[in-house]
């Protein structure tokens, strides 16, 4: 097997079958052996149900670090890859990422975000995630984050943190080697920037990152960020 994409969902329903289809006709999903995993966390919708035609669908407790980890112990692909129930991989993105991993130095990898809004403001969004992750190192969950499956258990898998599990798995991550920022694009819903407010929304964010460096603990912020899941 040479890709399993861990997808963790909570009441995802409305657009779990669609992410499944889409992916499963992607010309490279097809070159390449890959399966699709799903992990719901105790939906209260017809997720699992809507799931169906995913290779494996798992129940696990509730939170993105324990749905994410237990895909990745029942994976069999040589390369993991996460990707949120919102976000839609793009032609080529698979053989992108194995290509990415085949490079001198690089340890991990993620994509270049569309967010699916036609605005001025997510295209400089867009712009500024890339450069956090090529400056910084810091991948987060919708990006689409990918890699050896060797690598992530030498880890210890995603922490078991309520929140801010991609920043603190990321950051062990650029201790190893480099993350790797695809051309290729991952299409990510706007619907969070859209339910609070695409300026509230980004203070929001900016200030639970600068408070986690600031030495607060994850369980802490989580109270801050309503839509944690």
């Amino acid at each position: 097997m040479d890709i399993s994409i861990v997808i963790p969902a909570l009441n995802e329903a409305e657009r779990i079958g669609r992410l499944i289809e889409t992916l499963q006709n992607l010309p490279d999903f097809e070159e390449l052996e890959c399966e699709i995993i799903v992990i719901d966390g105790g939906s209260q919708d017809e997720t699992t149900e809507a799931a169906t035609n995913a290779d494996l669908v798992l129940i696990s407790p509730r939170g993105r670090a324990i749905q994410l980890n237990t895909g990745a112990e029942q994976a069999s692909g040589e390369i993991l890859l996460f990707l949120h129930a919102d976000c839609e991989l793009t032609t080529g993105a698979l053989l992108d990422a194995k290509s990415q991993l085949e490079k001198p130095g690089v340890i991990a990898g993620c994509y270049s975000q569309q967010i699916d809004a036609a605005s001025h403001r997510y295209r400089m969004m867009e712009w500024g995630n890339r450069q956090r992750v090529r400056w910084l190192g810091w991948s987060y969950g919708d990006q689409g984050l990918y890699l050896r499956r060797d690598i992530f258990n030498s880890l210890g898998g995603f922490p078991q943190e309520p929140f801010l599990e991609d920043l603190i798995f990321s950051k062990r991550l650029k201790k190893l080697g480099r993350i790797a920022v695809s051309r290729q694009k991952i299409i990510v819903s706007p619907r969070r920037w859209q339910k609070k407010g695409l300026l509230r929304q980004t203070i929001r964010n900016w200030t639970i990152i600068t408070l986690a460096h600031c030495g607060v603990s994850p369980t802490r912020l989580a109270k801050m960020y309503s839509s944690v899941r």
